[in-house]
């Protein structure tokens, strides 16, 4: 461990919040906050992060939790480690007392997030909301919420010292009603308000330094709602799970245990982050891979997007596992490294080993070998050595950075039979339906495909079939809310009804594979800038731009016919040959030319377009609204990116002959004809192929939502 980073773990103070057990936990209007099942183990799993990857000594890192063990009727921890009202302010105020200037602090929530009836009439109104972090003892009347206006207050006690603040909340905002799915959520059970009377006196400051603090953060405007659960406090980086008028979920992301959301596609994209990541870097990740699985849950940011990960002092410093031991008895030779599952490794992710002593590793030299995790325990694994790159004999010690998260092609489908259990009496399909029979022919139709495959209730699925009260085939995410934009429904009796919905299911798949397709770990990553500029109504190509600033820079929205404006920059010191894919609402991919009709632009180092390359975008007749991903991929030698083309949904997709596609030339065309191979079957290995993508590409996407006038 370099000098570095035991220079942050000196100056890193953490604190990590984690409830699964709520009691008791009615409410007076009948909502509840449920128990849940990946709150602790999120937290675990960050500490162990930081322990493992970071160095930090467990005296400077301070927990609170509340473990949901089955058979007892409360947590297992002791009462002065639950995350009551009193406890959290607690361990705020000693967290804010003990860090001294410029010191790293981090702090992560994971638990149920509430609306009350505000306790700040004068602030917010009469028929104001207060939000806030749900304490484990909230069912009794006597216990107090953590309301924002408090934790606004902490981190600017927090920004007054001089403290570097990164604050993650993964939770909801309220909560809301939902289906039974895989998943569960983090807010109430029904979107409801808090109006038990509750204590009004706050343990963090004083009724009046609360209310000056709120007003000079939100430049005094009177607000009953706010559009995110803190207004912006400098020197403080916050990442939210979800939009206010969505859902936090929990999942089982490896098959077998739930973590949430949020908290999990963070720590994976911090196992192998690029120097120099920035918080927005970072963001546009967990944004993809998010909303990519589920469609109502966007997470946010808000603060100081542009600050390196984990603080401003430390710049460059990127990850990477520790080699433990070596064993060099076997056939081929193995190496353990300091991580497992709590880091959220897997089975086949793939590590490039560096020669001992290594710091910069961009330095692709000084690889040594290719490792790839075969047995995967708790906080450490073990790989085996599948390719020697040159001379030089690993050493305990040696650094281990993974090449790419793995890209799995096959997705896993389960049947939903509607019971009362799972469905509302009012949702139930027409009584003349028969269930098993119409779900068994998608059963008999999936056979074969090698793209899906169907799974049993013990195991967790991508998607989810079931029929709904119109006698619809419907197709969902993992939170049982239907995949938008289908169309024309499926109807159970329609002739070839089944093999469509497959079909459909093939498509999907498809594009979700290229929609999550990434190299998150390339020292490119921090070297390609893609964001939207702005848009322009009226726009002539050739024509003057003038790009207007968004009105909600987090959530780019144009009318149809409006013109958005990409800019990219190439900032490293190589030519880049530059990409624009458009993944569009009616489930197409298309490539967008940047100049002329070329396959690709090549970007030569430092190079920005002067014009930012403008899209005008539409709303096909028959939606309201659509969203539009445009996905810009730079890579240092040819690739062609046309292999992941795809046409609307139902159009089968052509073979590759006929769209002068080749023969792939590279492992990076490997990768991409596997994703994109036509739409035809193919055997269950070729699908669940594994790849680990080199460090010759990466890939950044945005989003904008565009609305019909």
């Amino acid at each position: 461990m370099t000098g570095a980073s035991t220079l942050m773990a000196s100056n890193f103070h953490a604190l990590l919040i984690g409830l699964d057990c709520y009691l008791p936990n009615k409410l007076p209007e009948g909502a509840s906050y449920k128990n849940l099942n990946g709150c602790v183990r999120d937290i675990n799993h960050v500490e162990a992060f930081l322990k493992n990857t970071l160095k930090l000594p467990a005296s400077q890192i301070m927990k609170l939790t509340a473990s949901n063990a089955q058979g007892l009727n409360e947590p297992s921890e002791s009462k002065d480690l639950w995350p009551t009202y009193e406890n959290i302010v607690g361990k705020f105020n000693e967290l804010i007392e003990k860090a001294q200037p410029q010191d790293q602090v981090y702090i992560h929530y994971s638990g149920h997030g509430g609306r009350a009836a505000t306790i700040f009439p004068e602030i917010k109104g009469e028929k104001g909301i207060d939000e806030g972090l749900v304490p484990v003892d909230i069912g009794n009347s006597n216990a107090r919420y953590l309301r924002d206006l408090e934790i606004a207050a902490l981190l600017q006690k927090m920004a007054d010292k001089q403290l570097v603040v990164t604050l993650v909340l993964d939770s909801c905002h309220s909560g809301g009603s939902t289906r039974a799915g895989d998943s569960d959520i983090r807010g109430a059970d029904m979107n409801t308000v808090d109006t038990t009377p509750r204590p009004i006196e706050s343990l963090v400051t004083s009724s009046l330094e609360l209310t000056e603090i709120w007003q000079a953060l939100t430049e005094g405007k009177r607000l009953a709602t706010i559009e995110s659960m803190l207004p912006e406090v400098k020197g403080c980086t916050v990442l939210a799970a979800c939009r206010p008028n969505e859902s936090a979920f929990e999942y089982p992301f490896n098959g077998k245990e739930k973590n949430g959301a949020l908290t999990y596609w963070l720590l994976d994209s911090l196992q192998n982050p690029s120097p120099n990541l920035t918080y927005k870097t970072l963001y546009d990740r967990l944004n993809a891979k998010i909303h990519s699985q589920f469609s109502q849950q966007t997470p946010m940011l808000f603060g100081e997007g542009n600050r390196k990960v984990f603080g401003r002092d430390f710049g460059s410093y990127q990850y990477a596992m520790t080699v433990m031991q070596v064993d060099n008895t076997k056939n081929p030779a193995r190496i353990r490294l300091n991580a497992g599952q709590a880091q959220g490794l897997d089975e086949g992710a793939k590590f490039a080993i560096y020669l001992s002593g290594t710091t910069d590793f961009s330095e692709e030299d000084k690889q040594l070998a290719i490792a790839e995790i075969v047995d995967v325990g708790a906080t450490d694994a073990w790989a085996e050595i599948t390719q020697t790159l040159r001379q030089g004999e690993i050493e305990q010690g040696a650094q281990a950075v993974m090449l790419s998260a793995p890209v799995d092609l096959m997705r896993k489908v389960r049947l939903i039979y509607c019971t009362e259990e799972n469905t509302k009496p009012e949702n139930f399909p027409p009584k003349e339906i028969e269930q098993k029979a119409a779900l068994q022919a998608v059963e008999s139709a999936l056979a074969g495909n090698g793209w899906v495959r169907l799974v049993s209730d013990r195991e967790a699925a991508d998607y989810q079939i079931s029929i709904n009260k119109n006698g619809e085939y419907e197709i969902c995410d993992p939170s049982r809310t239907p995949i938008p934009n289908l169309r024309p429904p499926s109807e159970v009796g329609a002739a070839d009804a089944a093999a469509q919905i497959v079909k459909r299911l093939m498509h999907i798949t498809k594009y979700k594979a290229t929609e999550e397709l990434d190299n998150f770990g390339t020292p490119l990553t921090s070297k390609l800038v893609v964001e939207l500029v702005g848009k322009q109504a009226n726009y002539k190509r050739g024509g003057r731009p003038s790009p207007q600033p968004f009105d909600d820079p987090l959530n780019p929205t144009l009318k149809s016919g409006e013109t958005v404006f990409l800019r990219i920059k190439n900032e490293s010191t190589q030519p880049l040959n530059i990409v624009v894919l458009v993944l569009s609402s009616d489930w197409s991919i298309s490539q967008q030319n940047i100049w002329d009709s070329q396959d690709f632009a090549v970007f030569d180092a430092g190079y920005e377009e002067p014009i930012p390359t403008p899209f005008t975008l539409t709303v096909p007749e028959g939606y309201t609204e659509t969203t539009e991903i445009f996905k810009v991929f730079a890579t240092v030698g040819e690739a062609n990116f046309r292999w992941l083309e795809l046409p609307e949904l139902d159009r089968p997709i052509p073979p590759s002959g006929t769209r002068g596609l080749k023969a792939p030339r590279n492992r990076l065309e490997e990768i991409l004809a596997a994703v994109g191979a036509d739409d035809r079957p193919f055997t269950t290995k070729k699908a669940e192929a594994v790849v680990a993508p080199n460090r010759g590409w990466t890939t950044k996407q945005v989003t904008v939502k565009v609305i019909a006038s």
